[in-house]
């Protein structure tokens, strides 16, 4: 009799888990993405313009009026987008290297966050002269993969360089003289 119940609890355990459980198979891969344009400036000031404070430029967020987005050039400093003044917000991903006028390069999810996908961008900064750079951003990207996420996180990468950072930096009177 004990063992019928017992095999009466798992046939039941059993369906209670396929009731409750809904599953879906998930596609992965991987993809890479690189931009670069040349910019004013030195490679110092255009890297202190794409770290700390970029809520200037920096316009998609989880939020509907975000109160600041920046990045801690730190090793194991974050990418934040503060939602409110109470400190509600995320983190879009962690710095994992930082080396000031020459290399930035964070891991995280950015937009994707909530799917099982890690995201790796960096910020490469090489001088043409005197006062221009070159910055190359190269987005490494491996995980769930839904389809059409290749072509939008393509397509976000040109918004963010091309339309909101290049007017940003060139705007900046005298940014590029430091």
């Amino acid at each position: 009799m004990h063992k019928h119940f017992s095999i009466l609890f798992i046939v039941l355990f059993i369906f209670a888990l396929h009731v409750l459980a809904e599953t879906r198979p998930v596609k992965f891969g991987a993809f890479q993405i690189s931009h670069s344009i040349t910019l004013p400036g030195t490679p110092d000031a255009l890297f202190d313009r794409v770290t700390g404070d970029i809520s200037d430029w920096w316009d998609h967020s989880m939020s509907d009026n975000p109160l600041k987005f920046y990045i801690e050039p730190k090793p194991g400093g974050g990418f934040y987008e503060i939602f409110d003044e109470s400190g509600n917000g995320v983190k879009h991903a962690e710095v994992i290297y930082a080396h000031r006028g020459k290399l930035l390069r964070f891991q995280g999810p950015l937009g994707l966050s909530g799917n099982a996908i890690q995201l790796v961008t960096t910020y490469q900064f090489e001088a043409v002269n005197p006062d221009s750079v070159k910055l190359i951003v190269t987005v490494n990207a491996a995980g769930q993969l839904e389809e059409g996420w290749a072509e939008t996180v393509d397509s976000v990468w040109y918004h963010f360089i091309f339309e909101r950072l290049k007017p940003y930096i060139e705007n900046q009177t005298g940014y590029y003289k430091q």
